[in-house]
């Protein structure tokens, strides 16, 4: 047989060099390249690999760890899992930092492979430095806490183990239902040995995504609970993008009159202005998609995950009879609310459902004219938010329908954390898919300016816009370095409302007054966090990195800055001071939270007592 001698770490690139991914006929590579801060865990190792590789893996330096492993997922999230970047970290902290951002990428089921460093296998430095020692099993690392948050995780403790790991590692990253974070802990020793690798290891791998067709079985079964069915809503999850099947939704929907709802993932599969779309659907829903939700006998969830949002933590659905009809390749999700399982590819399922259907003659019983009229008023719903003004600051749903005005339709705006994404979820118009990058599985805040940064490298061509609050901004925006750096603009929106006031809001519509959320100096009087608000200056923050950058106060200003922007060649940041407490809320929705049961406060008794009673019209499972 047939070997080469190389250490564990070129091994490795080498191999992620050679893999690919085919889908509908269409052959991509599928590892991109490597981000990767280096420290004594990995510099000698990979980082020497990375160094000498004579490869085509693009090497990109992060400025966070946990900031370029959420640009990686981004990236792979923006080009619909078909293309991906590794990250490498050194041991203890560097590693540690990249597993929120594990917990992103398998929370929203998108791959990214981790490459921590680890410990010495051999164990003679011991304890080395930044390594976590537990005296009951000597075994466990830092990296041990990526184990909860991965979908596969390995430790290769002797360099002909990467052959074994790394397939594995590759059958997971492209699995369209068990996809997530994989991480592989490299010990700092064994990184840098050498073996006698097979040649054969090496070869180009094709990965296959086989469209999973809909059994005959569960086809007949889900047209069976249509057909005694008289208004079904659709729910479009991100899964409809990923199976790149947008075109058979709306033909599904145009073919029976069925309304749709989108989820934050599933935005901009459908245009805004199409007839049958109602718009956002749950907690952050609009009045014409929660109506018809209470209504509906019928909800057909195509790809999502269904989580506590877009049911209003299941009280959304409110008709007596209400059953589902869950069209998901993954029977995790497909099982969730009770309901009727269609195990299957979106494209596959939804085209063999309209041909199904409309050869027994099928047809839904919505009122068109019923439909049209919601529609309409939740239209002027929007219109009338975009248009409010105020004498005493900028109202942050005016700002946003300024920044939908000038964005044009191929340009993608990011998002992920604090009030943001709900405002964004009711009112934002997008007109093509994959243009509204919404990270809400985990909504993690400082996932904005790291993602627009991934974006921009799955998306050269399009201008990339991220809209980020004080409070997210303020966690993590190491990676605008990044994007100078290589030459990806990005622009930066920031509303800035003087502290989390997303949470802020929150905590007051359950009986608080306001406590430790906003951004205000320690009052000598209380002894608590109220006197005035701080006074941050982000333009000159982002100035200091080298970033173009724009105050603006007025809605005039925005809109120079904005054209400004589109001109400049680097990336810019626009703050734009907005007024606390001016996004949206309601429109027939709820989010349970936890409520005290007991308090001296009496508003938050009497918010506890009407959280009980939503509590009893909402479904239990």
């Amino acid at each position: 047989m047939k070997a080469i001698r190389l250490t564990m770490s070129q091994a490795l690139l080498k191999f992620l060099d050679n893999q690919y991914i085919s889908m509908d006929g269409v052959e991509r590579k599928f590892v991109r390249g490597v981000m990767g801060i280096f420290g004594h865990g990995n510099v000698t190792g990979i980082g020497e690999a990375l160094e000498n590789d004579r490869g085509s893996l693009q090497f990109i330096q992060g400025k966070n760890e946990q900031g370029m492993a959420h640009a990686a997922m981004a990236y792979a999230k923006q080009k619909n899992r078909l293309e991906i970047f590794a990250c490498t970290s050194s041991i203890g902290p560097g590693a540690l930092n990249m597993v929120t951002a594990a917990g992103t990428a398998t929370v929203n089921r998108i791959p990214v492979l981790f490459l921590p460093g680890d410990i010495f296998a051999c164990r003679q430095p011991d304890p080395v430095l930044q390594q976590v020692e537990d005296p009951a099993d000597y075994t466990i690392s830092a990296n041990d806490a990526f184990k909860p948050v991965s979908r596969y995780w390995d430790r290769i403790s002797r360099p002909e183990q990467l052959m074994s790991a790394a397939l594995q590692a590759m059958r997971v990253l492209t699995d369209p239902v068990d996809t997530g974070a994989v991480t592989l802990c490299l010990p700092q020793d064994v990184q840098c040995e050498a073996y006698d690798y097979p040649l054969s290891f090496f070869d180009k791998r094709i990965h296959f995504i086989e469209r999973r067709p809909v059994s005959k079985g569960a086809l007949d079964r889900a047209v069976e609970v249509l057909k005694r069915k008289s208004k079904p809503l659709m729910i479009v999850g991100g899964g409809v993008h990923y199976a790149m099947a947008t075109k058979e939704t709306i033909a599904f929907a145009e073919a029976f009159g069925i309304p749709l709802t989108e989820t934050q993932a599933g935005k901009s599969a459908v245009p805004w202005d199409h007839p049958l779309n109602m718009g956002a659907i749950g907690t952050t829903g609009s009045l014409a998609a929660n109506r018809l939700a209470k209504e509906a006998d019928l909800i057909i969830c195509v790809g999502t995950r269904l989580a506590d949002f877009p049911t209003a933590s299941k009280s959304a659905f409110q008709h007596p009879e209400v059953e589902f009809l869950n069209i998901n390749v993954s029977s995790f999700d497909a099982m969730k609310m009770n309901a009727h399982m269609v195990v299957a590819d979106a494209r596959e399922a939804l085209t063999s459902l309209t041909e199904t259907l409309g050869a027994e003659k099928y047809n839904g019983s919505h009122d068109i004219v019923y439909l049209k009229g919601l529609k309409q008023e939740w239209d002027a719903e929007v219109n009338r938010l975009y248009g409010l003004s105020r004498d005493d600051g900028l109202v942050q749903t005016k700002v946003i329908g300024t920044l939908n005005s000038f964005i044009g339709e191929d340009d993608v705006i990011v998002c992920a954390a604090g009030s943001l994404p709900g405002d964004l979820h009711r009112l934002w118009r997008s007109r093509k898919p994959n243009t509204y990058h919404m990270e809400y599985g985990f909504s993690c805040m400082g996932y904005e300016v790291s993602g627009s940064f991934g974006v921009k490298l799955a998306d050269p061509h399009r201008e990339v816009y991220t809209l980020v609050g004080d409070g997210s901004f303020l966690m993590l925006h190491s990676e605008l370095l990044t994007s100078l750096q290589e030459g990806r603009k990005i622009n930066v929106i920031l509303l800035d409302n003087n502290g989390y006031q997303c949470i802020h809001n929150l905590q007051k519509g359950h009986g608080s007054d306001g406590f430790g959320n906003e951004f205000r100096y320690r009052s000598p009087e209380t002894n608590r966090l109220t006197g005035s608000y701080l006074p941050i200056d982000f333009a000159t923050v982002a100035k200091g990195l080298g970033v173009k950058s724009i105050q603006v106060h007025t809605i005039s200003e925005l809109k120079d800055a904005l054209a400004a922007a589109k001109n400049e060649t680097q990336s810019v940041l626009i703050e734009i001071k907005v007024l606390p407490g001016t996004g949206t809320n309601g429109y027939e929705s709820w989010w349970r939270v936890g409520v005290a049961e007991v308090s001296e406060s009496e508003k938050v008794t009497a918010s506890y007592q009407d959280a009980e009673q939503k509590i009893k019209i909402a479904k239990p499972f």
